[in-house]
């Protein structure tokens, strides 16, 4: 296992470097120009020294190997600098970003905690949601109970995020007047009630993207357990005179599990892709946000990073799923 982990971390790397090269091209090519913002009252002599000094004088093929030496060599530096109070950097130029013209990096970090918390929490929330639906669907095959899972799960796949958000914020907020529409970024959490405060502008956009988790993995979990369900083992195992619950827990849930690994391990990246509608909709101060506001200012280092970083993920939690099938199923070896 180990060994087959170190292969595929080295398979990675050119894989990275090809996805890194191809993002960096489409925006090279894309239209657009930093210097489109700028008051037109600005001389065309000045807006090229702005352009140079923004490095954009140069070459792409200067500049990309440039921003790859920042991006594995130069940040990771500055990281260790703040940690452990070295000098590696040197004092070495970062990805800086065109708009705030202040670090990429510590930009990012000051919004990921945001999006963490509603994306972590709401994907958290739709899988431990999902999987008992999906065990009880498959079980109770034709209920009502899987009949309303069914249902809830079409709703899920069939309405967007801007759709339900705007619809919540409807009901609960001007309606009802239970939350709050806008997610306050600047609430620091010290006393009971700046948490209950925290909590109650969570629901809404957790609610939102826990649904489109939920209505994905059950259907994977359901179909999962009808397949083993029906299988030769499950009879022979109640023939041996097991309970139920050991047969279905440990024996059919178990092999049940080894397709819906691949679906929750690569939706945590692609759900960060539907928390940049969601937190457009309810004003999260969060990466989804940086990455619309990056785009519509043609802020190539920041849009750059920032989508190289849902890449580094993707591939990342590609190696998790296929490393924790040998966990799930004892007949996987990776030798």
């Amino acid at each position: 296992m180990l060994t087959y982990t170190f292969r595929r971390l080295l398979i990675s790397i050119p894989t990275l470097l090809f996805i890194a090269f191809v993002i960096f091209m489409l925006l090279e090519l894309a239209p657009g120009d930093p210097m489109a913002q700028m008051p037109l009252t600005i001389p065309p002599e000045v807006k090229e020294k702005m352009r140079i000094a923004l490095g954009l004088g140069e070459p792409w093929w200067i500049r990309f190997p440039l921003w790859l030496k920042q991006f594995f060599i130069i940040e990771p530096a500055y990281w260790i600098d703040n940690s452990f109070g070295t000098d590696l950097a040197g004092g070495a130029q970062r990805i800086v970003s065109f708009q705030s013209r202040s670090p990429v990096f510590d930009t990012i970090a000051q919004r990921l905690p945001q999006t963490l918390w509603v994306v972590g929490m709401s994907y958290v929330v739709g899988v431990i949601i999902a999987l008992p639906i999906g065990i009880i669907s498959a079980y109770r095959q034709y209920s009502v109970f899987d009949q309303a899972g069914t249902f809830v799960s079409m709703i899920g796949f069939s309405v967007p995020p801007f759709f339900s958000g705007v619809l919540l914020i409807v009901i609960f907020s001007v309606t009802l007047g239970w939350l709050p529409s806008i997610y306050d970024t600047t609430l620091v959490v010290n006393s009971w009630a700046t948490f209950k405060m925290q909590i109650m502008q969570m629901v809404m956009p957790v609610m939102v993207l826990a649904l489109q988790t939920t209505a994905q993995v059950s259907r994977y979990m359901r179909a999962s357990m009808l397949d083993n369900l029906g299988q030769d083992y499950v009879r022979t195992a109640r023939a041996k005179g097991m309970s139920e619950s050991t047969v279905v827990m440990k024996h059919v849930l178990r092999n049940s599990m080894i397709p819906v690994i691949t679906v929750i391990a690569l939706g945590i990246p692609s759900i960060f892709g539907g928390a940049i509608i969601t937190e457009q909709i309810f004003k999260v101060n969060g990466l989804g946000q940086l990455l619309i506001i990056a785009l519509q200012g043609s802020d190539i280092p920041m849009v750059m990073t920032l989508t190289f970083l849902f890449a580094i993920l993707i591939v990342m939690f590609n190696l998790i799923a296929d490393v924790l099938y040998g966990v799930f199923d004892p007949r996987i070896r990776y030798d």
